[in-house]
């Protein structure tokens, strides 16, 4: 195939957006500079203006130059600056920053972001574009988990994820920022889920060493809740990727103590929550101290600390779980049943029992996680391999997955047609190990395989 063909097929898959199409494009030879004959811009441009991360990504590993200068005067890597998607961003900021761009460029880029974040999203864009009316919003995921509003405003569209750009910028610069600061700017929006909120507890992460510990750990006597409960995420976070940690014993302590004297639900839920990431020899009586408590986010959390306890279940423990098998909130009996499920039949049958009884209630929200637990339980009563047949009529289809899957485990004649119902899956699941046990399922009987799916399982 000629270069020009190539490059012809590149600008496509960049439109279409097909991540996978535009790597082994660039892998047969695509320029992966090539401009967009509409535009005449890169196509990384292309894929900035799309707000597609994982184009942009490929294009960036296949040789795309982020710095390369514009008709405007800007750059790519300018571009999705201001755009203000932090996923678009970091895709494209390439390697070693601080080294490729030079001092005035990297001040430049920090002064644009910084301008951003204090203007705004709205009055930036009318700045931009001199519409004076309101301007349209739209909140969009940015990423794989987090959300940030989008707003569109005289024919131009911006996200507000300036301050996660900033937070990104300063780490990549190595711009020691004071905590504090950092930490304000986390929860100007006080939700965890937030771009900005992300970015700061895994920037505090990986500047991670005894100053910026002190200094965090320092917010948890804040009198502002959100402050203290971005200080339980970060030890959360903490928990899971420095598990190994030398200040891994001191922090376990530190949410131990915590946990005694919280009064806020939200903090005290995010707490345990951050606690049974740990090990700690008191982790079953804080477990229970809380498992009665009013809040249903905290009894969720207290449910997930006694399960998390590596100790011997006490006769307490499994007491004080199978009250909250009849919580009234089923998030606290989902979690409980997760629990029951890995103890002895005086929990494991009525877990089961209540899980049925979940799956076929009016909990939308939560079949997924009813479905892995029913699938992957010990149990195998007809009630539950019934209760998995049944949610092959969800709408969702990784719930319908996971039943079919959890009907393979069990060998159960209705197998082959739950396998069918699963419907055609699409790349993305070669290796899923569900796929993997319906395909064992089906070739360990010379059964016919019935999945339609991208895996090359098939």
């Amino acid at each position: 195939m000629t270069g020009s063909e190539l490059d012809r097929r590149l600008v496509s898959a960049v439109l279409s957006g097909d991540a996978d199409a535009v790597r082994d494009l660039l892998y047969e030879g695509a320029d992966p500079n090539t401009p967009d004959p509409e535009k005449g811009l890169p196509v990384l441009c292309a894929a900035v203006a799309a707000y597609d991360a994982p184009v942009a990504e490929a294009l960036m590993d296949g040789g795309a130059d982020p710095d390369r200068e514009l008709p405007d005067g800007g750059t790519p890597l300018w571009r999705a600056l201001d755009g203000g998607s932090p996923a678009v961003f970091e895709s494209v900021l390439g390697k070693d920053p601080r080294l490729r761009l030079r001092e005035q460029e990297r001040e430049r880029l920090l002064a644009r972001a910084r301008s951003w974040y204090e203007t705004g999203p709205v009055e930036g864009l009318r700045r931009r574009t001199g519409a004076r009316g309101p301007a349209a919003s739209v909140r969009v995921t940015d990423g794989d988990y987090d959300w940030v509003d989008q707003y569109t405003l005289g024919g131009l569209v911006v996200r507000a994820g300036h301050g996660a750009i900033l937070t990104s910028l300063e780490w990549s610069f190595r711009i020691p920022t004071p905590v504090d600061e950092l930490i304000d700017r986390a929860v100007r929006i006080p939700d965890e889920e937030h771009v900005d909120w992300s970015a700061v507890w895994l920037t505090l992460v990986r500047r991670h060493c005894a100053e910026v510990l002190a200094a965090t750990l320092a917010q948890r006597e804040h009198p502002d809740p959100a402050h203290r409960r971005f200080v339980a995420d970060y030890l959360r976070a903490r928990g899971v990727i420095a598990c190994d940690s030398p200040s891994a014993e001191r922090e376990s302590g530190i949410l131990a103590a915590w946990a005694t004297r919280e009064t806020d639900g939200a903090v005290l839920a995010k707490v345990l929550e951050a606690f049974a990431e740990y090990e700690h020899p008191d982790m079953e009586a804080t477990g229970l101290r809380h498992a009665a408590h009013p809040d249903p986010r905290v009894r969720l959390r207290a449910t997930t600390v006694l399960d998390a306890s590596e100790e011997a279940r006490s006769p307490e423990a499994r007491a004080a779980l199978l009250a909250l098998l009849g919580d009234p909130d089923a998030r606290v009996r989902l979690e409980a049943c997760r629990a029951g499920l890995r103890d002895d039949d005086a929990l494991l049958a009525p877990a089961a029992e209540e899980l049925v009884r979940l799956a076929e209630g009016p909990y939308e929200e939560l079949r997924g996680g009813v479905a892995e637990a029913l699938a992957s339980s010990r149990d195998r009563t007809p009630a539950v391999a019934d209760a998995l047949a049944a949610l092959l009529a969800d709408g969702n289809q990784l719930v319908r997955l996971e039943a079919a899957y959890g009907l393979a485990l069990r060998d159960d004649p209705r197998t082959g047609e739950a396998t069918e119902r699963v419907g055609p899956l699409g790349a993305g699941f070669e290796h899923d190990h569900r796929v993997n046990a319906l395909w064992d399922w089906a070739r360990g009987g010379d059964r016919p395989w019935r999945l339609s799916t991208g895996a090359g399982n098939a």
